[in-house]
């Protein structure tokens, strides 16, 4: 009996550690988006004339890819 408490103890405790690390790792990845959202800004506002060929280009290219 006490072996069956024990391993369910270990069972609460193994999902409370999954669940914190599945938090700590969406923290990191929205820290990460936000990072390279604002790099792309920083980018865009510099670049402006090349940001908006270069997305144009882009739009065109994935037009002819998926018209096929």
């Amino acid at each position: 009996m006490d072996e069956e408490i024990i391993k369910d103890l270990n069972d609460e405790l193994e999902g409370a550690i999954d669940d914190v690390q599945r938090k700590l790792n969406s923290v990191d990845i929205e820290e990460s988006i936000d990072e390279l959202k604002t790099e792309a800004e920083l980018l865009i506002r510099k670049y402006p004339v090349r940001s908006v060929l270069i997305g144009a280009a882009a739009g065109f290219l994935l037009g002819r890819i998926f018209k096929s």
